[in-house]
C-alpha cells in the first residue's frame, strides 16, 4: 500500500495533493505526523518516517498535526489496501463496527480467524484492527470538536466512545490538550444541535460531480430522494428513527459538504461513511484515468470528461431491489415501479415513507408489484435470501460470494448481479458485461467480446463502464 520512499519523498517535497491520504509523514524531531500537503516548515529527509495510514503513525507514537489536520485528509483509496478481505475489514471498521463488537466477532463476520485479521491489517495497513478503530474515533471526534458546536457528550457518542471520560482521555493523550482547549483555538465551527451538522469531506481531483448528480437524478425515487441545482438530498432510517442527509459540492476547493439530521448521535458516524461510499470520494481518479486512457477507445472520453466516479448505493438491499425491478425496462419505468412499491409496502411515518423491508416485500401480494410474474418471483427470492442471511450487503460478503448468491436466484442474471456488485459493494472491477448500451459504445456484438477487451481495464472495469455510458450520451 505504501508508495516507495522515493515517491513519498518527492510527493512530500512538492506537497502534492494527489498523495493526500495515501500516506502520512512522521517527524522524528517533533513527534508529530502530518499529511503530505502540510504547510509547516519542511523537516530534513533524515528526520521523517512514512506510514501507510494515520493509525500506523499513531501506533508508532506520533501525534496528529494541529496545522494540517490529518483527520480531514482525503480518504485512503480502497483499491490500494491490498486484498479484498482487507478492504471489507477496513470498510466495516470505518463504519464503526468495532464500537459495538469485538475484533474476533468482526473477523468471524468476514470469514477469518482473529489472528488472520490482525496479521492482514498489520501487513497491509500498518496497524491492528483495534488501532484503526481508535484512530477512526479520534479523527471523527477531532472534526466534530473543530467544525461543530455540539456538546462534548454528543461528540463522544457520535465518534463511538463508550463514555465522555474515555473521550476526554483519548483527546488529551493524542493532542496534549483538552477538548475545550482545542475548540477555543479553532474558529471554524458553524453547526448547532446534533440533529443538524455539516461536515466538509475532502477528495482528490479530478472529480466530475455533475456525472453523479445526473445519475442519481434520473433514478431518484419521489418521497425518498431529491436532486436539484443545490445538491442531493434523501431521507433514511437508522436506530428506528428517520433522518435526512444533503450533499453539495465545492469543486473549486475539492470538497463536498454533508449536512446530516438525525435525532440519535451514534447514527451520524456511520452516515458519513455511507455518504463517502455513495459518492466514491476515496478514488484516486488520476491513477484510474491514467490506466484506462491506455485504451484508444476510452482515451477521448477520459480526456474530455476526467474524474468520473462510480455511483455507490445508500443501502445495498435497496439497490438490489431497484436493480431487479429495472431488469429489461427503461430507467424511467423502473423508477415508476419502484415508487409504487415504496408507496404500497414502505412504512409511513411522520410524513415520509421508508423503503420497504425484505419482510414487507416477501409477504406482499405479487399482483401489487406492477411487474411480470418472473420478476416478482425474483424479487421474492432476493428477499428470502436476505432474511435467511444468505445474502448480506453490509460488506461482510466477498464480491464472488454475493454474485454467486444472486445468480442462484431464478430470474436474476449476469447483468443484474454485475450491476449490484458494482454499486452495492463499490467493487471497482465489477462490470455488467451484458449491458446493451455498453456493448454498443464499445463497438462489440457480444458480452464475451466486451469481457475480453475489458481484461486490459482491470482492476478498474467499473470506471470504464462509467466512461462508456458517458460516451453513449446518458447516465445509463
Amino acid at each position: 500500500m505504501l508508495p516507495s520512499p522515493q515517491v513519498c519523498e518527492r510527493a512530500r517535497q512538492a506537497r502534492d495533493p494527489r498523495f493526500d491520504g495515501r500516506f502520512f509523514i512522521g517527524v522524528v524531531t517533533t513527534g508529530i505526523y502530518c499529511r503530505p500537503v502540510c504547510p509547516a516548515r519542511m523537516p530534513a529527509r533524515d528526520n521523517v518516517r512514512f506510514f501507510p495510514t494515520a493509525a500506523a503513525a499513531q501506533e508508532a507514537g506520533y501525534r496528529p498535526c494541529l496545522r494540517c489536520r490529518p483527520e480531514v485528509a482525503a480518504p485512503t483509496p480502497e483499491w490500494n489496501l491490498g486484498s479484498e478481505t482487507v478492504v471489507r475489514a477496513f470498510r466495516r471498521i470505518g463504519e464503526g463496527a468495532l464500537d459495538s463488537m469485538s475484533v474476533a466477532e468482526l473477523a468471524g463476520e468476514i470469514g477469518l480467524s482473529s489472528r488472520q485479521l490482525q496479521r492482514l491489517c498489520v501487513e497491509h495497513l500498518g496497524a491492528t484492527p483495534a488501532a484503526l478503530a481508535r484512530t477512526r474515533r479520534l479523527h471523527l471526534a477531532k472534526r466534530l470538536i473543530d467544525d461543530t458546536r455540539l456538546s462534548f457528550t454528543d461528540v463522544a457518542l457520535i465518534a463511538g466512545y463508550s463514555s465522555v471520560r474515555r473521550f476526554n482521555d483519548a483527546i488529551k493523550q493524542a493532542y496534549q490538550r483538552s477538548p475545550r482547549a482545542l475548540r477555543r483555538q479553532h474558529t471554524g465551527a458553524v453547526n448547532g444541535q446534533c440533529e443538524g451538522i455539516a461536515l466538509r469531506m475532502n477528495y482528490r481531483g479530478p472529480f466530475d460531480p455533475s456525472w453523479l448528480m445526473d445519475f442519481f437524478a434520473r433514478r431518484a425515487i419521489p418521497g425518498i430522494e431529491r436532486v436539484d441545482a443545490d445538491g442531493y438530498e434523501r431521507i433514511f432510517e437508522l436506530e428506528g428513527d428517520s433522518g435526512r442527509v444533503r450533499v453539495s459540492f465545492d469543486t473549486a476547493n475539492d470538497h463536498m459538504m454533508a449536512e446530516i439530521r438525525h435525532p440519535h448521535p451514534r447514527a451520524l458516524g456511520s452516515t458519513l461513511e455511507r455518504v463517502r461510499r455513495m459518492f466514491d470520494l476515496a478514488t484516486d481518479s488520476a491513477v484510474v484515468d491514467g490506466h484506462l486512457a491506455a485504451d484508444a477507445m476510452l482515451r477521448p472520453v477520459i480526456s474530455r470528461y476526467p474524474g468520473l466516479r462510480v455511483p455507490g448505493a445508500w443501502d445495498g438491499f435497496e439497490l438490489a431491489v431497484r436493480a431487479v425491478v429495472g431488469q429489461q425496462v427503461s430507467v424511467k419505468g423502473a423508477v415508476t415501479v419502484t415508487h409504487r412499491l415504496v408507496e404500497r409496502f414502505g412504512e409511513k411515518r411522520d410524513g415520509w415513507v421508508g423503503f420497504p423491508t425484505a419482510e414487507a416485500l416477501l409477504h406482499g401480494d405479487p399482483a401489487e408489484f406492477s411487474m411480470p410474474r418472473q420478476r416478482s418471483q425474483a424479487l421474492k427470492g432476493l428477499c428470502e435470501k436476505v432474511i435467511r442471511g444468505e445474502l448480506r450487503f453490509d460488506g461482510s460478503m466477498s464480491t464472488d460470494a454475493l454474485r454467486d448468491g444472486l445468480l442462484g436466484i431464478s430470474g436474476i442474471g449476469p447483468w443484474t448481479a454485475g450491476y449490484i456488485t458494482m454499486r452495492a459493494l463499490s467493487d471497482p472491477d465489477a462490470m455488467p458485461a451484458a449491458d446493451l448500451v455498453l456493448m454498443r459504445a464499445a463497438g462489440v456484438a457480444k458480452a464475451a467480446e466486451l469481457e475480453a477487451r475489458a481484461e486490459a481495464w482491470r482492476p478498474w472495469r467499473a470506471y470504464a463502464v462509467m466512461y462508456l455510458w458517458k460516451k453513449a450520451g446518458l447516465a445509463a
